[in-house]
C-alpha cells in the first residue's frame, strides 16, 4: 500500500536516513514500498530528550530511523521505560506504556511513536515539567 505525502513549501523529512527538504512549492511524493519516513514535525533533536517520555521517545525514534545500532537502542529503550514505569501509578499511563512495548516488540516503531506522544501530557502535569 502506498503512502502519500504531502509537504509544504520548506519542510523536511527522514526517509531511510537521509535528510530532505521539500524545495519552495507545496510537493506530494508517493512512497510506493515500506521505508522509514518521519516528518519533520515528529523529529526530536537529542537536546530536545530532556525529561524521561522525550528520552523513551527518542530512543524509539532512533530504533526507528537507525538498525545500526539495533540492540544498544533495545536496551537504553528497555531501561527507560522500566524506569518511567516504575515511576507512575496511573493505571492509563501503564497500559499506553505497555502498548508502546508491545509495539517495539513487533517494530512498529511509529505507532510506538505516536504512544509516546500520547504520555508527553501526562507526564507534563504529572511531573512538573514546563513545555517549552
Amino acid at each position: 500500500m502506498a503512502l502519500k505525502l504531502t509537504l509544504k513549501p520548506g519542510e523536511k523529512f527522514i526517509i531511510n536516513g537521509a535528510v530532505v527538504q521539500n524545495s519552495d512549492r507545496r510537493t506530494t511524493l508517493v512512497i510506493q514500498n515500506r521505508a522509514s519516513l518521519l516528518r519533520e514535525k515528529d523529529i526530536m533533536l537529542p537536546e530536545d530528550a530532556t525529561t524521561p517520555m522525550r528520552r523513551i521517545y527518542f530512543t524509539v525514534m532512533m530504533l526507528y530511523l537507525d538498525e545500526g545500532s539495533l540492540k544498544q537502542n533495545q536496551d537504553n529503550f528497555l531501561e527507560l521505560m522500566s524506569a518511567f514505569m516504575n515511576a507512575i501509578s496511573n493505571a492509563e499511563a501503564v497500559a499506553q506504556c505497555v502498548n508502546v512495548i508491545q509495539q517495539v516488540h513487533a517494530k512498529q516503531y511509529y505507532k510506538a511513536l505516536v504512544g509516546c506522544r500520547k504520555l508527553f501530557p501526562f507526564e507534563e502535569e504529572r511531573l512538573n515539567y514546563v513545555a517549552s
